[in-house]
């Protein structure tokens, strides 16, 4: 049989997005670039302009799908594989992930998958030798692979060995499983409204969570959301809405947001009547604080430099209330950003964890006397959390622990320590659909300097 011809890439529909979707994927799991360094910015990648936003759309969710489980990918093509995956040409592992993945999870036609992906494979020289391959393994993945899932039974495929270990060790086998499970699911859309979250949940056709957050199912880009443009919600997980509540009544107080970059902490404490000095060390992150608190309409005192070297400005005397939103491994936060899993590695968290004791040295430092410091971090892990406050309070004798009250976070017990610290899971706030439970992995603090 003759070798088919096909039309060049640029008229197939599609192919365009599984092109910038391979190139993404290689970003990620062979160059170790973030997904939001490949999707926003100056390092974005440059052909993501030339999508139509319903493209943008599916390569983001194809590469989130791939991401998340990228385990289980895994296991089934070394099923369907004799010698495994091509390991000297990358688009053909990218062909191979990115058909299987709409095969199997995806409202994509199965002739369509196929098809998509023999064409990038043909459109790379490198590549184009493993076009019978691609089309015969994801030919039997249709036919195969469900049942090659069911084989497992467990969602524990898809997150790191290492990362599994530390979390049954810490949460105990079965959390650790539910965590799992909840990583799997794509998330919701969730935000944080200024005012009457009742009437934008029934504009945005979702529905107001206990702590107030508004949750929505609604896809593609959230500009073209009602209320966007006119700064009437910002986005924010119900989880990294909590901790800036933590300080209560902030009507008029001096309060530092350290590490404040993108704002959403900083725009809670705006709304609720704080003076906001907003400090992070990156100008360009900085930038997009700024670009968001214009378009909510709120103002703080804005500063680029180290948060852990900074001396407090002109509130060098001292401040009502320091949040301190420190960098970390962010294994938290994986159900929105699953390119955490495959980028961390369990070394990063020592470094992290000197960084995270300098900020909350400089934190008390800068806090006045009966002032509150809210620690938090968007991370799983109790060096980043729970040890890291048992060794500032050790350090500290001047700054005691002030428990959360159940009352303050809706009622939600299961989310509070017994320390009364705050300790969110992913498989929190379970739901009937599962893309409408869950909780980004959060924890926080509430101290008090004496």
């Amino acid at each position: 049989m003759p070798p088919q011809r096909f039309a060049l890439p640029s008229e197939v529909p599609g192919l365009a997005a599984r092109r910038i979707a391979a190139d993404i994927l290689d970003g990620v799991l062979h160059k170790q670039r973030t997904l939001d360094d490949q999707l926003d910015g100056a390092g974005a990648h440059p052909a993501l302009k030339t999508l139509p936003d319903r493209d943008r759309a599916l390569m983001r969710r194809l590469v989130a799908t791939i991401l998340r489980r990228l385990g289980t990918l895994g296991h089934v093509l070394s099923r369907l594989l004799d010698r495994g995956i091509p390991t000297d040409a990358p688009r053909a592992q990218s062909a191979l992930l990115i058909g299987a993945a709409q095969i199997l999870w995806m409202d994509v036609p199965d002739h369509a998958a196929v098809d998509l992906s023999v064409r990038l494979v043909q459109s790379d020289r490198r590549a184009a030798k493993y076009a019978g391959l691609v089309n015969a393994v994801l030919r039997r993945c249709a036919r195969e692979g469900p049942s090659l899932i069911d084989e497992v039974k467990s969602q524990t495929l898809d997150v790191p060995p290492w990362l599994l270990a530390r979390w049954i060790a810490h949460y105990g086998e079965t959390t650790a499983r539910e965590i799992a499970v909840a990583l799997g699911h794509e998330p919701s859309l969730d935000i944080t409204v200024k005012s009457d979250a009742a009437q934008w949940a029934t504009r945005l056709h979702g529905e107001t969570l206990p702590t107030g957050t508004v949750r929505t199912l609604l896809q593609g880009s959230v500009k073209m959301l009602p209320g966007f443009a006119e700064g009437q919600w910002w986005v924010q997980d119900a989880a990294a809405a909590l901790p800036a509540r933590l300080f209560g009544d902030v009507a008029g107080k001096r309060i530092a947001d350290l590490c404040a970059a993108p704002g959403g902490k900083t725009a809670q404490l705006i709304q609720a009547g704080a003076r906001v000095s907003a400090v992070d060390r990156s100008p360009g992150r900085m930038a997009r604080l700024n670009d968001n608190l214009t378009r909510l309409a709120l103002q703080a005192e804005t500063v680029v430099t180290d948060a852990a070297e900074w001396q407090g400005g002109k509130d060098s005397a001292g401040f009502d209330g320091i949040l301190v939103d420190a960098p970390c491994a962010s294994t938290g936060t994986i159900r929105r950003h699953p390119d955490v899993a495959w980028l961390r590695q369990e070394a990063d968290i020592g470094a992290l964890m000197a960084l995270q004791k300098r900020l909350l040295l400089r934190a008390t430092a800068l806090l006045k006397p009966g002032g509150t410091l809210v620690y938090c971090t968007c991370s799983l892990e109790p060096e980043e959390g729970e040890q890291a406050i048992s060794a500032l309070l050790a350090q500290e004798p001047a700054m005691r622990r002030a428990p959360v009250d159940a009352g303050e976070v809706a009622g939600l017990g299961e989310i509070l320590s017994p320390d009364g610290d705050l300790r969110t899971l992913p498989c929190h706030l379970p739901h009937d659909d599962p893309r409408l439970g869950g909780l980004d992995g959060f924890y926080a603090a509430r101290l008090v300097k004496s």
